[in-house]
Formats: structure tokens, sequence, C-alpha cells
């Protein structure tokens, strides 16, 4: 079974990695997968939360900060660890096969993926704790995590497996700590000065 599954897995690697790809998604991929571009974005939220809540939305900063840092531990620490297996770019019989689009091959085991774990637990909270403000945007979080997932795959140094893995993680860790955040503390009420986002939710709640 585990066999089968291995094959499946390889062969919808190399679809991804040497078949479905083109020169745009080769320049903008690597980019796109990499944390420090999305500085801009976690500043973005902070000031957003901060701005709308004030300091009393410490909470739900001290949840991402918990949140990340256990799907980090399950996945790099004791998933990859656990399960020792190579990544595509380090298989002796596979590697040959491989467009690595990144100057290098990490030398840690493959499943599963910290990218997708994290980046999948982060944006479930994000989703959770936001969506009354962000409304149908909210859904972006998602898109954002799954195709910097995705992106793991085309660049050569994850399977489609580890994806599926760490996404599970990730949902299973950002569904359980906004949990806890909003039972026991939540989101805190608006700053009651006016504000583009106060005035469009005074606005929805009056109609």
């Amino acid at each position: 079974m585990l066999e089968t599954l291995n094959k499946w897995d390889t062969w919808l690697f190399l679809k991804i990695n040497t078949q479905w790809h083109n020169s745009f998604f080769d320049a903008v991929i690597p980019w796109w997968r990499d944390q420090n571009c999305w500085l801009p974005l976690y500043l973005f939220l902070l000031l957003f939360v901060f701005l709308n809540f004030g300091w009393k939305a410490w909470s739900w900063l001290l949840f991402v900060i918990i949140t990340v840092t256990l799907s980090d531990q399950m996945s790099s620490h004791f998933m990859k660890y656990y399960f020792h297996r190579p990544r595509p770019c380090q298989n002796e019989t596979l590697k040959l096969q491989v467009r690595l689009l990144l100057d290098y091959c990490p030398g840690n085991p493959s499943f599963t993926s910290s990218h997708a774990a994290n980046h999948f637990s982060v944006g479930m909270f994000f989703f959770y704790s936001l969506k009354p403000y962000f409304k149908k945007w909210s859904w972006l979080f998602v898109f954002w995590a799954a195709t910097i997932s995705y992106g793991q795959v085309y660049v050569g140094i994850h399977y489609p497996g580890d994806i599926l893995g760490g996404t599970v993680i990730g949902i299973g860790i950002g569904t359980f700590t906004y949990f806890f955040f909003n039972k026991y503390f939540g989101m805190p009420p608006l700053l009651k000065v006016k504000g583009p986002l106060r005035d469009k939710l005074t606005e929805s709640d009056n109609n």
C-alpha cells in the first residue's frame, strides 16, 4: 500500500515539477514561496489589528505566534525526523530528473512540508479570526497558503504527499488555536473612533 502511494506521489511530483510548468511560474514561484517576500503582509495585518482594536489585541498576536510555533515544532522537529523521508532532490534515483529551481536542496527530511504546515496553520487562524471584518476576502488567506504550498512541489523540494500532510497539520492546529482564542479571549471591540473599517461595519449592521 505504501509503495503504491509512493509511486503515485512520485508520478504527480514529476508531472508538476517537470511537465506542468512555464517560464512565468519559473520566475514567480521561487520568489512567491519565500517567507521574506510576505513581510509587508504581516506588517499590514499587525497595523490593521492594532489600529482598529488597540493594544487589547495583544492576545491575537500571542495566538498567532503560538499557532506558528506549534505547527513548526510538529512538522520540522517531530514529523520530519520520525518519518525521515528524503526530499525529491535528495533521492539518488530521482534527483537527476528534478528541476530544482532553488540554489540549494534543503538538508532536512521531506515529510511533512513545514511551509504547508506553517502557512495553513496561520492562514486558517487569520481566516477564522478576521473573517467578520474581511468578509469574503478572508478566503485569500486560504488561497495564499495553498499557492505557497504548491510552490514547494513546483520548485522541486517536496512531494505532493508532503504538502498534504503539512496541510492537514496546519488546518488542524490553526483551527485548534482559534477555538481556544475565541473561547477565552476573542477579538476585542473596535476602537470608538471613526475609520473605514468601523464605518463599514456600522453600515452593515444597520442594513
